[in-house]
């Protein structure tokens, strides 16, 4: 129940959005992609690295529609450009619903060769050149490491991992999770945090060369 509530107030904020503009910046919601559509929805962009499948498909769950994210030995991820369009001094909580279904077995943020999760969402503050410089915090659901943790990924230098959850206790159920990104960073690199330049969503098992399945809801910054 207490899911449901939660998911129901995140729809709420949604809804508020075009009335509240000042106050919620929503990412995405996913109303405008068709049920059925597959792959990579617009206007989301593809990774420029390895062999994903892209198994994404749009569906209703829970009366609303989603991304239902899935993973067979492979690593997939979206990015939405959200420059301009986020002041993290006005709307610095990130917002998010998501629901895991299936874990990748074994998947273990903190070793290089079991870097596999379910469900990722990332911010990205792109630093040239990019590829060594950027500066990018994935929020993500392990199944091994603890929740709480903080940790920069063994496998990509850019990337800090926070855990916000781990383990099966909560499969199947819709959870909606608040973090203030800006104390995140601040936190994370001791300073002040630009404004974000991409919101990322991603799922993997190529590591551990296993399978996941996860659903990703809402995504929308807030005022504290």
């Amino acid at each position: 129940m207490r899911e449901r509530v939660a998911a129901l107030g995140l729809l709420s904020l949604v809804a508020a959005a075009t009335a509240l503009a000042a106050d919620v910046v929503v990412v995405e919601n996913w109303s405008t992609q068709a049920p059925g559509t597959k792959g990579i929805p617009a206007p989301w962009q593809k990774q420029r690295w390895g062999s994903p499948a892209y198994d994404f498909t749009i569906v209703e769950d829970g009366g609303r529609r989603v991304l239902h994210m899935k993973s067979a030995n492979d690593s997939s991820t979206i990015s939405k450009e959200i420059k301009g369009k986020v002041s993290l001094k006005d709307t610095p909580v990130l917002v998010w619903s998501w629901k895991v279904v299936a874990l990748p077995r074994g998947g273990d943020s903190r070793r290089k060769e079991t870097d596999d999760q379910a469900a990722q969402v990332y911010v990205t503050w792109p630093r040239f050149p990019e590829a060594v410089r950027s500066r990018i915090i994935g929020y993500i659901w392990d199944t091994t490491a603890p929740a709480g943790l903080t940790i920069k990924s063994q496998k990509t230098g850019t990337v800090t991992y926070i855990v916000v959850r781990s383990g099966s206790a909560d499969l199947g159920k819709w959870i909606t999770e608040q973090r203030n990104l800006r104390e995140d960073y601040k936190q994370i690199f001791g300073e002040e945090p630009e404004d974000p330049a991409a919101v990322s969503v991603a799922i993997d098992s190529d590591d551990v060369k296993g399978t996941a399945e996860a659903f990703v809801g809402p995504i929308l910054f807030t005022r504290p």
